[in-house]
């Protein structure tokens, strides 16, 4: 039976132990995930420390001028930890002039004289320069600019050479897509993290919200019909499922298989199943639980309405169990995560339907971790 329990740590850098949900902030940096007025969302980021949700992370835009409102309004005493990015798209020189001015922007937006955790992307591995600038992020944070240095969509190889090439301790994280879908970095990453004592930080637990209990016994969705009202986000997860893990018709017996094993867990959601699976692997510090759109939810007669379709505003049509400040809560239901362990037997289950499709040859139909934003 599971319990509702304290939230689990891990350790990072000089923060010590910090929380293994991080709250995704990415949904703030514009109105497509709906929108709150901002003194409700920064009463929403002090209810979440306050109950131990303390780290926030993937810091755009308003995001980031939001969370340093709210970090202002806190107690001395109160622990957050904010994690926001540089992400380089194109080329670029990396002078130290120019990295300590975007180091300083974000320091500027988050109200703060050092950053938490600064991840960073860069697109165009052909370009070596990557180094370069993680070399001046490794001084400015030698110079006290920066607490902690991760990366974000780095693949195995150029992850394993740039900790090699900064030595032991320089990147603490990389922030990579992992699911029971997608077990890419069970194929490389895991080995690099093992090697450097790395930890991950993973999006796409729940592919957009597939892995819930919304989608038990749904028809398959189309993928560019106005009905379906599917976000980006889950057509590109629907592409996931459909064209590099299986098919629907094995996703619904995962999802079957997911929703046994919640019952023998004293009723636990898929969700709460899925996220568990992802952090049961030693090399995960934490997974992030990004937006909840009630807009993205399939408009489709679930089981037992009658062939009724109900509102895409309907509770009970939330698809994943993720912060919308202001507009949605999922605290509660997250902390049930915390409460249990999968046995050999559930394990074993979800093997079996893994087993069955394409997950073993993802890394070379899709590519190792990142290769998706390249």
């Amino acid at each position: 039976m599971a319990t509702e329990t304290t939230l689990e740590t891990f350790t990072l850098g000089p923060f010590g132990s910090v929380p293994r949900i991080w709250t995704g902030l990415w949904q703030l940096s514009g109105p497509a995930w709906g929108s709150a007025p901002a003194t409700k969302i920064r009463a929403e980021m002090v209810k979440y420390a306050v109950q131990g949700y303390t780290a926030f992370a993937d810091h755009y835009g308003s995001s980031e001028v939001l969370f340093g409102q709210f970090r202002q309004t806190l107690p001395a005493e109160q622990f957050t930890l904010g994690a926001t990015k540089w992400c380089v798209f194109q080329p670029l020189v990396p002078t130290p002039a120019v990295v300590r001015a975007v180091v300083q922007e974000r320091a500027s937006r988050l109200q703060t004289q050092k950053i938490d955790l600064l991840q960073f992307h860069w697109q165009n591995y052909d370009d070596k320069n990557y180094l370069r600038a993680l070399q001046i992020l490794c001084q400015l944070r030698y110079e006290g600019v920066i607490s902690t240095i991760g990366l974000c969509n780095f693949d195995s190889v150029r992850t394993d050479v740039i900790c090699t090439e900064l030595g032991p301790g320089a990147i603490s994280t990389n922030q990579v897509q992992f699911s029971i879908l997608d077990t890419r970095p069970l194929h490389g990453m895991n080995h690099v993290c093992a090697k450097h004592k790395l930890k991950l930080l993973t999006y796409g637990t729940l592919c957009g919200g597939f892995l819930s209990d919304q989608w038990l016994n749904l028809p398959e969705p189309d993928s560019y019909s106005e009905s379906s009202n599917l976000t980006p986000s889950q057509r590109k997860y629907l592409d996931v499922i459909l064209k590099a893990w299986g098919d629907w018709n094995l996703f619904q017996d995962l999802l079957r298989v997911l929703r046994v094993i919640g019952d023998r867990h004293g009723g636990l959601s898929i969700a709460n199943i899925a996220t568990r699976w992802v952090l049961d692997h030693p090399f995960v510090g934490a997974v992030l639980i990004g937006p909840s759109r009630n807009s993205s939810s399939p408009p489709l007669a679930r089981k037992g309405t009658g062939g009724k379709k109900r509102s895409v505003t309907d509770d009970n049509f939330v698809c994943i169990p993720g912060a919308r400040l202001g507009l949605t809560d999922h605290t509660a239901d997250n902390r049930r995560v915390f409460g249990f362990r999968l046995t050999d037997a559930d394990r074993a289950d979800i093997q079996a339907v893994s087993n069955r499709s394409n997950t073993s040859v993802m890394i070379t139909t899709v590519g190792d971790c990142g290769t998706e934003y390249r």
